[in-house]
């Protein structure tokens, strides 16, 4: 990412300066002047050089158009200001954007203006620029300001979804006035897209947030009972013969690191590496962008949370890297969300994963990830509303001991195209993405050579645009050795062995192909309810996990959700929101897996304190899990209910309260669980805020799967017991920032979890309607084994941006891990001080990057 400013920013606040005559001179000749109206305003051409101060004394801005039809949307929508008027002028010259906000407040020693990083949302007043450039209501920039300062900048597409990683150069400053609050804007052409044209129209919002109320004002009026973001901005007009020139942004780093090594003898001793690389980011057209790194390094990332995963699926970790997160929306290509994740046809992190031979030729030395060479993908969008995504990764061979290899060399392709119609309110679209791998003697046996998917997409708005009909179709196809196939056909993802199925496994097949598709129809806006219904198909075959992500094949589903949104406030609430979802899920061959249903409500009070709760019933009808039992036959599984219920504080207080707790009542198998989850927000000072959380569940699971044991005559047992669990985890940050340019950052999270297994059966009737009648005692009744597995993972970042764009890393990270020790008993102060007694992998890393622009 580019973490640049193309000017320093500069920020006045009331202490140093007040500057209320010029505002009042330029207020009392607003009424001279021509206004905006309520959707539609007119950008000037600059009458000179405009000095970016936080002030509008120059001559642009006694000539500009004034936009003041600001409207309240949230709490109440269409309400009137309430003494938060506000003010904004837009003008150009041939190379900036520049737009001129002045916030009225009756109280601006009230504003709150907490010091933080870039992209850090704290509880400020804020104001944020949106702009359309293409005007294609779909794809957007935002450039938000708050009175200290602070900048964040989002890229948004698809009508609403949100990139925080986009990162531009523009500056902003910003003035507190005895009436008022300012901030001026300097937006480069250079960074925004759009169609070369004589003339142009942007779309463009303007939204503010008053801190101390939680209100939002916005020109032009925003109404959250309509469905989209974009698509509900005003037009600017009068943006004439403006400049696009070729951008070509340089980045070189350098870095250094000293790590631990594991050494001959079971010791450990230090190593030092350094590397060089460089981004690139390059302007092929005006709406066409070359995003290049080159032997990129994320030292500075945050580690993942610690995870137990005992289920048959894979577990899914969100994007961290910057590289890969900046202007990620365009390469979605979305098969299963939950809860607002999604995965699908491209999963960016398949790009330098953890060498997938590592276990098989472990050692103690092999590397941890796969190192990328370089990776370059373009990306923009045509006049005719075509959006472009294309991106190429190389990675390396990675090797263990002996010179084998535990990751092949490999190159990942991405495309996607999108073509919007119908001013956005329709369109359709195709993803490719392939993977090719450089095999050996080594992994040919175990890794897919090749593996390519295709998709198409589309999606209709009808109805006053409220309504919405979307589908997709994809299908896959996989080539290697007949052992990698089979081996293929054998995974969690498949299971084309399992007794009674008919999958047609085929041990000496060297393809596999597949597909998967879904229809759905929602209604997103219009009235105090939404709803989304649809169908959803998955063959046995399909499969996409060399670059893609997906947890199981072989799955068919009907789903459905139901809204009532209240959104006017009433006398004990600003807004609430209740949900009903249903969802019905078989295997291709018409085995019922899943038939559930759930019930949850959302709340936010008068007094900003939030509530939640929910209720689910799962497994009704007893259905069947063809995965448990890990290529075994399927099992019925007994009908549970689970719930939580939770609580937020008032997120304007320096200490924000929340608690949220969890449970599932005991089915018919003895299985519960109650778990418990408080964390706490802490702003000491503008320049300092903490978050502390803790996680505590406690679990038993009589039929968690144990093990498949082949005896001698060739039988396999597939083996459960019952798992008594707990699982404990501790997660704090600190944030400490100097200046807008200058912060540390310190993320810190022990984790243990233990479980003690007992009373192991085998299968014995798995569709027995009676629970006790699917299994049957197995072994010889001796103590079975548990775990005991602790983890710590910390970072410490100092993050200073010495020059605009450049940037000085100094991270530390540790890691702690331990298991085996005390399995199966749970003792917390026992457990931590054992964790902490174990010996720690210290990594130190500095990072210096340079950026300039050509």
């Amino acid at each position: 990412m580019f973490h640049s400013l193309l000017l320093a920013t500069q920020v006045v606040v009331a202490s140093q300066t007040i500057t209320a005559a010029p505002a009042t001179a330029v207020s009392a000749d607003n009424a001279r002047k021509p206004k905006a109206s309520a959707t539609v305003a007119e950008a000037s051409r600059a009458a000179g050089a405009v000095v970016v101060d936080g002030r509008d004394d120059d001559a642009t801005w006694r000539d500009a158009q004034v936009i003041d039809a600001f409207r309240e949307f949230d709490p109440v929508e269409n309400g009137d200001p309430r003494g938060f008027r506000t003010e904004a002028r837009v003008a150009y010259d041939d190379r900036y954007m520049y737009v001129f906000v002045r916030a009225f407040d009756p109280r601006p020693d009230s504003l709150l203006a907490l010091l933080s990083r870039r992209d850090v949302r704290t509880q400020s007043d804020w104001v944020h620029l949106m702009i359309d450039s293409y005007h294609d209501r779909r794809t957007g920039y935002r450039f938000t300001v708050n009175p200290a300062g602070v900048q964040r900048d989002v890229y948004m597409s698809n009508d609403g979804n949100e990139d925080v990683s986009w990162d531009a150069v523009w500056s902003v400053a910003t003035q507190v006035e005895k009436d008022a609050w300012t901030a001026e804007y300097r937006i480069p052409f250079s960074q925004l897209r759009f169609a070369a044209a004589e003339a142009h129209t942007f779309g463009l919002a303007i939204w503010r947030d008053v801190g101390r109320t939680n209100a939002r004002l916005s020109w032009p009026l925003y109404r959250r009972n309509q469905p989209g973001m974009v698509s509900q901005f005003g037009e600017l007009r009068g943006l004439d013969r403006i400049s696009t020139p070729r951008r070509l942004e340089v980045t070189p780093y350098s870095l250094a690191k000293d790590l631990s090594h594991p050494e001959p003898g079971g010791t450990f001793g230090r190593q030092q590496a350094g590397t060089l690389g460089a981004d690139i980011k390059y302007g092929l057209t005006s709406n066409l962008t070359v995003d290049a790194t080159i032997n990129p390094d994320f030292g500075q990332v945050e580690a993942d949370p610690s995870v137990l995963n005992l289920t048959a699926f894979e577990q899914f970790y969100s994007e961290r890297r910057p590289f890969f997160l900046e202007g990620q929306g365009i390469f979605r290509y979305d098969l299963n969300c939950n809860d607002g994740s999604c995965s699908g046809l491209f999963y960016s992190r398949r790009i330098g994963r953890s060498p997938q031979l590592g276990g098989t030729y472990y050692d103690a030395s092999n590397p941890l990830n796969t190192t990328i060479l370089g990776a370059a993908k373009v990306t923009g969008r045509l006049a005719n509303g075509l959006s472009i995504g294309v991106m190429d990764a190389l990675t390396q061979r990675e090797v263990g001991t002996g010179g084998r290899t535990i990751e092949p060399a490999a190159n990942y392709g991405v495309l996607r195209l999108q073509q919007d119609v119908r001013k956005g309110n329709s369109g359709f679209g195709l993803m490719l993405t392939s993977t090719d791998r450089q095999l050996d003697e080594w992994s040919r046996a175990y890794l897919r050579s090749g593996a390519r998917a295709l998709g198409v997409d589309f999606r209709h708005k009808f109805w006053k645009n409220n309504y919405e009909v979307s589908g997709y179709l994809a299908g896959s196809r996989v080539n290697g050795s007949a052992s990698s196939i089979e081996a293929l056909q054998r995974n969690g993802v498949h299971n084309f062995q399992r007794p009674g199925s008919d999958l047609g496994y085929d041990p000496s097949a060297t393809s596999m192909s597949g597909a998967t598709m879904q229809l759905s129809l929602g209604k997103q806006g219009g009235g105090k309810t939404r709803f989304q219904t649809g169908y959803q198909r998955t063959t046995p075959g399909f499969e996409i996990n060399d670059l893609g992500f997906l947890s199981r094949a072989d799955y068919q589903s009907v789903f459905g959700w139901f809204q009532l949104s209240y959104q006017k406030p009433t006398t004990w609430y600003r807004r609430a929101f209740v949900n009903f979802n249903q969802w019905l899920g078989w295997n291709t061959a018409g085995q019922l897996l899943d038939r559930g249903g759930n019930i949850n409500a959302h709340t936010e009070f008068t007094n900003q304190w939030w509530g939640h709760i929910g209720f689910n019933l799962n497994s009704i009808g007893d259905p069947y899990d063809d995965r448990v039992s890990r290529g075994g036959p399927s099992v019925r599984q007994a009908f549970n209910r689970s719930g939580w219920l939770g609580i937020e504080g008032d997120r304007r207080w320096k200490v924000q309260p929340m608690f949220f707790t969890r449970g599932q009542f005991k089915d018919a198998s003895g299985s519960w669980m109650v778990g418990v989850d408080p964390e706490v927000a802490i702003r000491v000072a503008s320049r300092l805020q903490a978050r502390v959380g803790m996680s505590f569940s406690r679990s038993v699971n009589d039929a968690q799967w144990y093990g498949n044991v082949k005896d001698g005559a060739g039988v396999t047992h597939f083996t459960f017991a019952r798992l008594d669990q707990h699982v404990a985890s501790l997660t704090s940050r600190l944030d400490i920032t100097a200046t807008r340019t200058l912060s540390l950052q310190l993320y810190a999270s022990p984790f243990v979890a233990t479980g003690s297994y007992s009373n192991l059966r085998e299968l014995d009737d798995p569709r027995d309607k009676r629970y006790a009648g699917r299994y049957k005692a197995y072994g010889s009744g001796a103590p079975l084994s548990g775990f005991n597995f602790k983890e710590f993972r910390s970072n410490t970042v100092v993050r200073w941006e010495y020059r605009p764009g450049s940037t000085l890393f100094f991270v530390w990270s540790q890691g702690r891990q331990q298991d085996g020790m005390n399995p199966g008993s749970f003792e917390a102060s026992r457990d931590l001080r054992d964790l902490f007694r174990t010996r720690p992998d210290n990594t130190l890393l500095i990072k210096a990057s340079y950026w300039f622009a050509l």
